[in-house]
């Protein structure tokens, strides 16, 4: 089973992998103080914060993935900020339950805590 980081890690490599294969120029930060995991470049420039996930809503039939939009630190993980909070442009989601992938603007996010990847979020599926 992977670890969080793991996930995390895995989930910043398929991100690479689909913003190179449709033509975008990708920077990576030197460090991880800032709210975005990658630049994107495409005539425009894009921040966006890249989530793994392999949490899956079962209270549903479909199993509808979800990700969580909380970024946590410290020993005993506290909350330090919510992914609609941030100036991040695109959130980037790859469910290593599903083997799907988003591509979501932030200003179509309302939630704070969790995003329940279903039907609402059908047209941001890359």
């Amino acid at each position: 089973m992977m670890t969080n980081k793991e996930i995390g890690i895995k989930a910043l490599g398929k991100a690479i992998n689909f913003f190179v294969n449709n033509d975008y120029t990708v920077s990576i930060p030197l460090n991880d103080t800032q709210d975005y995991d990658l630049i994107v470049d495409k005539g425009r420039l894009f921040k966006v914060q890249v989530k793994g996930t392999r949490q899956l809503n079962k209270s549903k039939l479909s199993k509808i993935p979800i990700v969580t939009l909380e970024s946590m630190g410290g020993r005993v993980g506290k909350v330090y900020k919510t992914v609609i909070d941030t100036s991040v442009d695109l959130l980037y989601v790859y469910s290593f339950a599903t083997f799907q992938q988003w591509l979501i603007p932030v200003s179509q996010i309302t939630s704070r805590a969790t995003l329940n990847l279903d039907k609402k979020y059908a047209e941001f599926l890359i």
